[in-house]
């Protein structure tokens, strides 16, 4: 499930490819995600920027998060969380940072304060991490994507320097001070977006998106394990 970047008021649906409802692949020994997979609000990649740290131009949609915490979140909700550290994603040649983060109200978030808190209180986690996104796009066909900095994790402090340089990106899309292309701006909190629009306006919006339909059964290859030898 993605935030929908293209709609107006950008619901949370299902990713879809070729036609065809997207799921991960269990690429062993992961089954699944292996952390809680959300993005951060009010940031946004610009395709139309290289960053100076990666030589690639963003990919176009908001900064995603993995959140490391004891529990599994339910897909949509909203929670605060505390910044560890950042990953720097290669994906078809577009950066894709990946920031490390735990909710505050974790049991134990007071001990992580960076990236190194991490590596010694869950071992192998962040290594884990790095396989996962290497490796997740084999099965659809796909080369395994790459990392700047060797795959090596940046601390808490670059991290927020990206995510604060994404936000200034976002700033510049919701006030029309760079095209986005197909996004939908669409929105009803910042007041001094041209794309701001009112209550009765996203009710209308909301109100006119067809009903929801029984849900598809899952497709059996959804289960299916993937080995294969690492590169």
């Amino acid at each position: 499930f993605q935030i929908s970047t293209k709609e107006p008021l950008n619901p949370i649906k299902q990713d879809v490819k070729k036609g065809k409802l997207r799921f991960v692949a269990n690429v062993f020994p992961h089954k699944g995600y292996i952390w809680n997979y959300g993005a951060i609000p009010q940031t946004w990649e610009d395709p139309g920027h290289k960053d100076e740290n990666t030589g690639c131009c963003g990919d176009n949609d908001p900064i995603d998060v993995c959140e490391i915490g004891s529990k599994v979140c339910s897909r949509g909700e909203v929670i605060k969380v505390k910044v560890l550290g950042t990953l720097a994603l290669i994906d078809e040649g577009e950066t894709d940072w990946k920031v490390i983060a735990i909710n505050v109200e974790d049991p134990e978030a007071d001990s992580y304060n960076d990236i190194e808190d991490v590596r010694r209180m869950k071992p192998g986690y962040l290594e884990a991490t790095v396989d996962w996104f290497r490796r997740y796009k084999v099965p659809d066909g796909k080369p395994e994507n790459q990392f700047a900095f060797n795959g090596d994790f940046k601390g808490k402090d670059f991290a927020l320097d990206v995510i604060k340089g994404t936000h200034e990106h976002w700033k510049a899309l919701i006030t029309k001070k760079t095209d986005g292309g197909g996004i939908s701006c669409t929105n009803l909190t910042v007041s001094d977006s041209p794309f701001c629009c009112s209550q009765d306006c996203a009710k209308a919006t909301v109100e006119a998106a067809p009903p929801c339909k029984a849900a598809s059964p899952i497709p059996p290859e959804v289960d299916k394990w993937f080995y294969y030898q690492k590169n």
